[in-house]
């Protein structure tokens, strides 16, 4: 059976802000990392989560990656910016072999452009392959819910940015679930979420899963007897 790490922190949205940078509010889900990580080490070379709420909120990931060791460090209402401040922390430790990242949609509600979340990708990569040469990198795309659908003309558009940045570059990856999470009339399927319609149900992961878990498979052979 692949290990799994997850700490329960809050995953409710964001906490009121601070007047220091914005990360600075996730700082004791971080120190709470760090002291896991002291009782019970991660291991190393594993496929690391990371990002906002809807990688908290994935807690059945183990059952749909059986033959997987994962490592899940999302943390609440986190912005992309956020998991750039804490990569030295909470990704380079893990030496993970492959990280998939989870975050934007946080960013484009509260008022980021596209090229905003963009830029803050390339410096989240451009920090894990300066420490992790040979760690890969999977971006889940934005996803369309419909309690943020007056936002769908600029997720389109991060992730269209995302998807022509990561285009062509071997180490990073783009997992389009964006395109499956559409109904046939082009609006964000409802059934995949939970009363919020902003999080995903069992009926959303299972469609995450079965999107990634071909990435997985490929960049991360399964173990033999997991």
């Amino acid at each position: 059976m692949g290990s799994f790490l997850l700490l329960v922190l809050p995953a409710h949205a964001e906490i009121a802000a601070t007047n220091g940078p914005h990360h600075v509010q996730w700082e004791p889900a971080i120190q709470a990392f760090e002291a896991a990580d002291k009782t019970n080490p991660p291991p190393r070379n594993a496929i690391l989560l990371i990002g906002s709420s809807s990688m908290v909120k994935w807690t059945n990931a183990p059952a749909q990656f059986p033959e997987h060791r994962l490592i899940n460090r999302g943390f609440g209402g986190s912005h992309l910016s956020d998991s750039v401040a804490f990569v030295d922390r909470i990704v380079v430790p893990y030496q993970p072999q492959l990280v998939v990242l989870y975050a934007g949609d946080n960013d484009i509600a509260a008022g980021k452009s596209p090229e905003q979340v963009l830029a803050d990708y390339k410096e989240f990569v451009a920090k894990v392959l300066s420490a992790l040469p040979e760690t890969r990198i999977a971006f889940i795309a934005i996803k369309p819910s419909p309690s943020r659908s007056k936002f769908i003309g600029a997720i389109k558009n991060a992730n269209r940015l995302m998807q022509e940045f990561i285009a062509g570059q071997p180490k990073l990856i783009y997992v389009d679930v964006y395109t499956a999470m559409l109904g046939v009339d082009g609006q964000p399927r409802a059934e995949l979420f939970v009363s919020d319609q902003l999080h995903l149900n069992e009926a959303g992961y299972q469609l995450w899963a079965g999107i990634l878990k071909p990435v997985l498979d490929r960049v991360a052979p399964p173990l033999k007897n997991p």
